[in-house]
């Protein structure tokens, strides 16, 4: 009988009552794990952690560690520590495009100002170093690669494609660093801490690279078509601040390519000033009817397939099941 837990995909109800059973641990340990005496600290760690979310990449470490044992040594703890990188580079994220809101509130740096944010992050970073030295040697390398490919992802999507380089490739690239690099942590390692079948680790490695490329692409289209009700986050706010999303490159692309009048006059709006929330909105109804759109929902499809292939490798059976259904979740998610 499928599961209809909330926050959880429709799988295997034994997996899913598994899942959602240390999922609530995983909440008690995030907060314990930042737990402090100082004052200041213990409000603004908490901010976008009490703030909710999905909980994706703790829910890829747990179906991950579900072809092994669930309950082996570390299993938890690489959830925690999956999640707290994760919540680190929001905070950074967030002063990087000026986000006014997070996950339906205030982001840190609109509270607090862009000093304590970016501390803030930098603690939750330390924290979570702390933690991969307690999960062990092999947790504190790949944990020290991926903090790399974060910083880099935000560094070359700041400072953009080199001249004569591939925009999409380079966007893509971006996406890998930025946001896969994370999820192929979290499979990679649920899978190997877990005992999993022979090399079930280098798989969920390879799966969580191509999954998190379809989960930020998805993330394009919803940031478009979702409101700030649902979504938590202004819709096209990566506009104001000139971030590069894929139907933007589209937009672009085929405005340099076909001179087309519409096209060229998107692009002038994309060039435009955005300031004003009125204008803001009337560029984000025009790309919500632009073809581009569906170009990058179709995309996101195509590189959730390939994602989908690689389990292929997997062993038969509800977890492979169960993988699947995650990835179909992700980007056909509506929120």
């Amino acid at each position: 009988m499928p599961s209809t837990l909330p926050g959880v995909p429709d799988i295997d109800e034994q997996l899913a009552n598994s899942i959602v059973e240390r999922l609530e641990v995983i909440e008690e340990r995030l907060r314990e794990s930042v737990a402090t005496s100082d004052d200041m600290v213990r409000w603004t760690s908490r901010h976008l952690m009490d703030a909710g979310g999905k909980r994706v990449r703790p829910m890829l470490v747990l179906l991950a560690a579900s072809l092994g044992d669930l309950d082996a040594e570390g299993v938890l703890d690489t959830a925690v520590l999956v999640e707290l990188t994760h919540l680190a580079s929001l905070y950074h994220d967030d002063v990087m495009d000026s986000a006014p809101t997070r996950r339906g509130t205030e982001s840190a740096h609109a509270l607090w100002g862009n000093n304590v944010a970016i501390l803030t992050g930098d603690f939750l970073f330390a924290r979570a170093s702390a933690l991969s030295a307690r999960i062990g040697t092999e947790a504190v390398l790949l944990h020290s690669e991926t903090f790399e490919r974060l910083c880099l992802g935000q560094l070359h999507e700041t400072v953009g494609p080199r001249e004569g380089e591939d925009p999409f490739a380079h966007y893509i690239s971006v996406l890998a660093d930025k946001t896969a690099s994370l999820l192929a942590l979290a499979g990679s390692l649920g899978a190997s801490l877990s005992g999993g079948p022979a090399g079930s680790g280098d798989v969920m490695r390879r799966y969580g690279e191509k999954v998190g490329v379809a989960f930020q692409l998805a993330d394009d289209v919803l940031d478009l078509e979702s409101d700030a009700a649902t979504s938590g986050k202004t819709p096209g706010i990566d506009l104001r601040e000139g971030v590069p999303t894929m139907p933007t490159l589209l937009i672009r692309h085929r405005a340099a390519t076909q001179q087309d009048p519409d096209s060229l006059a998107l692009v002038a709006r994309l060039d435009g000033d955005l300031s004003s929330d009125a204008e803001l909105d009337a560029l984000v109804e025009l790309l919500r009817a632009d073809s581009a759109l569906e170009e990058t929902r179709a995309l996101a499809q195509r590189t959730a397939d390939e994602a989908v292939e690689i389990l292929s490798e997997l062993p038969e059976g509800g977890v492979r099941t169960a993988l699947t259904v995650f990835t179909r979740t992700l980007v056909e998610r509506a929120r």
